[in-house]
């Protein structure tokens, strides 16, 4: 039955075309802005700046001016690789804008010059006449005109999802120009972006583009920074510390070995050595290796990785902030809970054998429902009734003989009840549903009988349960009445409707919270609600926040609230990024989930947003940095796990490495010192670090976690990488190493080695030893036999590939002469693998001694 009141002519003739046109160039299309983008020359720029690219650079310079092209064509290979894979990383771009301007801007059917016509959704402009149908995406905010039993899901504003009812503004309301907020009963406002679920309606446009409600949504997201991630900033502060000192060594060596030695050109080639071997340059490319890898290997488990910084932060996640709807729960309506008028009441679980009196109270409903229901909880109770009938009910009346729906009274403002009149021979029989209130005055019921049925309706209400109530009517009159309330209805019972908890959730909460991880729900839903999901799903009792309360709050009050909250009910989209951003200010590293275009601003400024695949939004996923392709709220658990391997093992990648530059650098300075040939020149070091070196990386890639890696808490967010005690660990493996490698190669000069011969050796020995070092950082824990026998199928690899480059080296002679090396003898090769199993032995033993050492200190 429409529902409208008497509008101006100019409301339903609709703006004319000029006017359309004009108000189109002067306010702009209904889409949101492009988000700026860096052009990708720019990006090639800042590649170029950097420092081991222009090392290289210079190396094969010198080596064109030395008349060794072979040599420079290395070095720049080795510089053109590092250039490739480094704008292949930073040419991906924020796509968040895109995805937002393309769901707010649907087709729309409009009214202009008195016609209705369908114009492209970019084109509604502001007072626009638009016509809403059931099915129909909205193209603008707008202000009802008329409206006949219109419902929207708004869902993907509020997060909520069961459909509004709507109604017809008045006429002061249409003077308006400001929309109020989405979500609630009973308004005269349709948002961008919401979907006509039922009825339809005329609507005066107020807002569009970046105006409207998405449109601010939008506006936020291009506001916020993406937070720059902590370790590729803690490794650029490294390389830089390293680069620095670099710089410092290599100008000193050309400066003194061209002054003594009085050859410039080589001292240029000794300097550029010094700077490549004490510039880590390998960090940011095993960074890069890690993520990729990583976001492989968490992808395995039903998690798209969105942006890599996600990887490095999973395992210090402290907070999870998980939406309701959705996230923890399915994002559908299910019949839940019957209550009859004798007071018996039935829970409905999947097993759950339905007797014949609750089975009348589920058909009574599914009749007042619509024949073909787009509402979640009319879908629900079709669904529960053709579990216990070979039919629908409605295909079972409609078989029946002279038995049809005649007639259909849908919700008024004045009464929140709608009936179906089925005429069934020759009686009328009218089945009605709708709000508990709107029933008990269609019964006349009053005194102790209306207390009764609220009072069910409140312990329903409770345990997060939306209630509806039933009656039913008949009639021998063939005429049917001008209103419900003509009728004398009998009460039929309740039905009770539930989003159901996902049925991993609480396994997966529980873990979470064995790890440290805190879980906090935030959600639009009341607060009743809210705390009967929590508490089904797990999550720790504590304070229940609602939106107006934190209102309330400064940001001081808010900060001290937070660890006593669990759960934040009736929030806004805006709250939910005020409340990520307080758990930031306060310390926490969050991790934020969500499905709907509501959650994205909160999605983007959390240090891990993780977005639903399957019912998330285009926009959620664009936010987010991981999205769960199953909507598996367990498979965050996974990602948490795999988040702790693989930080670990990129501090056992990083230790490894910084280890390895030790000896490298000692022994491209040590024959200076001496007046002694450049041991390692350019190509040398820029086989070791920009080859074998990140390739024997790659093994800890590979390693399996940690036995502890669950049953620790969350790393501490301030924790630096490179602390003070794996610097040092690091540090004395590499000293140890270069004293083994430096008493071999003084030594075979004292004895009258030649020059090419002391080169190979202490080459060869360097790469026993690299092996070495491999195998001690493989495990925090001290264990020879796990160094061996610890599963790992790169390691393997990785041993067959070094092994296959020193056998090439040793077999052809054009690889001798271009490294500048002597055959060797069997004695020189068991030589130089003493080195590494001497240096393996030492290094276990000191670990085992330090694990002792540890354990003797005394608990606090």
């Amino acid at each position: 039955m429409p529902d409208n009141h008497e509008m101006p002519q100019s409301f339903t003739h609709g703006l004319s075309t000029a006017t359309a046109s004009r108000r189109l160039r002067l306010e702009g299309p209904n889409e949101l802005p492009h988000a700026d983008k860096r052009p990708l020359f720019y990006i090639v720029l800042e590649v170029l700046r950097e420092p081991m690219f222009l090392l290289l650079l210079a190396g094969g310079l010198v080596y064109l001016l030395l008349g060794d092209l072979t040599e420079a064509l290395i070095l720049l290979i080795f510089a053109s690789v590092s250039v490739v894979i480094t704008v292949l990383q930073e040419s991906r771009s924020e796509r968040v804008l895109e995805a937002l301007r393309d769901l707010s801007s649907p087709r729309a059917l409009v009214i202009r010059d008195g016609v209705r016509q369908r114009i492209a959704g970019r084109e509604v402009v502001r007072e626009d006449m638009l016509v809403l149908e059931e099915g129909d995406r909205i193209a603008a905010d707008a202000i009802l005109i008329q409206s006949t039993d219109l419902q929207v899901d708004e869902s993907l504003l509020t997060g909520e999802s069961v459909p509004v009812g709507k109604v017809v503004a008045t006429l002061e309301d249409t003077g308006t120009t400001t929309a109020h907020n989405p979500g609630g009963e009973g308004q005269p406002y349709v948002y961008s972006g919401s979907l006509v679920v039922r009825g339809s309606a005329l609507a005066r446009v107020l807002a569009t583009g970046a105006r409207t409600e998405i449109g601010k949504i939008g506006q936020s997201l291009s506001a916020l920074d993406v937070q720059a991630p902590r370790l590729r900033s803690e490794i650029s502060r490294i390389v830089l510390w390293f680069g620095g000192a670099g710089a410092l060594a290599a100008a000193l060596v050309v400066l003194l070995y061209g002054l003594i030695r009085g050859e410039w050109l080589e001292a240029v080639l000794a300097g550029i050595a010094i700077g490549m071997s004490l510039l880590p340059e390998e960090f940011p490319v095993v960074l890069a290796v890690f993520m990729a890898m990583g976001a492989w290997r968490i992808g395995k488990a039903g998690v798209l990785t969105r942006r890599a910084a996600a990887i490095e932060t999973l395992g210090s996640a402290t907070v999870l902030c998980t939406d309701k709807t959705g996230t923890l729960t399915q994002n559908r309506m299910a019949l839940a809970q019957l209550w009859l008028p004798s007071g018996e009441s039935l829970t409905l679980e999947p097993s759950t054998v339905v007797p014949l009196h609750y089975q009348a109270l589920i058909k009574t409903a599914t009749l007042a429902s619509a024949v073909h229901p787009s509402d979640p909880m009319e879908l629900a109770l079709h669904k529960t009734h053709a579990t216990f009938s070979r039919s629908s009910a409605l295909d079972d009346l409609a078989d029946r003989r002279n038995t049809k729906l005649v007639y259909t009274y849908g919700l008024r403002p004045e009464l929140a009840a709608m009936s179906n009149i089925w005429q069934e021979g020759g009686q009328l029989n009218i089945c009605a549903k709708g709000a508990p209130e709107a029933i008990t005055r269609l019964c006349s019921l009053s005194g102790d009988a209306a207390q009764k049925v609220l009072h069910a309706v409140e312990q329903m209400a409770s345990q997060g349960i939306r209630v509806l109530a039933v009656a039913t009517a008949t009639t021998v009159d063939q005429q049917w009445a001008e209103s419900q309330l003509d009728y004398h209805y009998s009460l039929s019972g309740l039905v009770g409707f539930a989003d159901p908890i996902r049925e991993s959730v609480p396994a997966a909460i529980a873990e979470c919270q064995r790890a440290g991880i805190r879980v906090v729900m935030i959600t639009g839903d009341y607060a009743a609600t809210a705390q009967s999901i929590a508490s089904q799903a797990g999550i720790e009792q504590g304070r229940v926040l609602s939106g107006d309360e934190l209102d309330a709050l400064d940001e001081r009050q808010l900060a001290a609230l937070l660890k006593t909250v669990t759960v934040f009910a009736r929030i806004m989209p805006q709250q939910k990024l005020r409340i990520v951003q307080a758990f930031k200010a306060s310390g926490e590293v969050v991790a934020m989930t969500g499905d709907g275009v509501n959650d994205a601003p909160s999605l983007k400024a959390a240090h891990i947003g993780v977005a639903m695949g399957g019912r998330g939004t285009d926009v959620a996923r664009e936010a987010s940095a991981l999205v769960l392709l199953n909507d598996d709220f367990s498979a965050i658990v996974q990602s948490a796990r795999l988040g702790r391997r693989i930080y670990d093992n990129i501090r056992k990648a990083m230790a490894f490495i910084l280890a390895v530059h030790v000896p490298i650098a000692g022994l491209a300075l040590l024959p200076l010192f001496f007046g002694l040939p450049m041991l390692l020149g350019p190509i040398h070091i820029a086989l070791l670090e920009m080859v074998i070196d990140p390739v024997c990386a790659l093994v800890f890639e590979a390693e399996r976690p940690e036995d502890d890696v669950m049953d620790r808490p969350p790393r501490d967010p301030a924790e630096s990488m490179f602390s003070p005690a794996m610097l040092v660990w690091s540090l004395l493996q590499g000293t140890i190493a270069f004293a083994m490698l430096a008493a071999v190669f003084l030594l075979k000069n004292a004895a009258g080695a030649a020059e090419h011969e002391v080169r190979a050796l202490v080459f060869f020995g360097l790469i026993a030893q690299l092996i070495a070092l491999i195998l001690v950082n493989r495990s925090f824990q001290a264990s020879l036999r796990d160094a061996f026998l610890r599963k790992n199928k790169a390691l393997r690899y990785v041993l067959v590939a070094v092994g296959s480059v020193t056998a090439l080296v040793l077999i052809l002679p054009q690889a001798q002469q271009l490294l500048m090396f002597s055959t060797m003898g069997l004695s020189g090769m068991l030589l130089a693998l003493s080195l590494g199993v001497g240096l393996l032995f030492i290094l276990e033993s000191c670990k085992y001694f330090m694990k002792r050492m540890q354990l003797r200190k005394p608990k606090h």
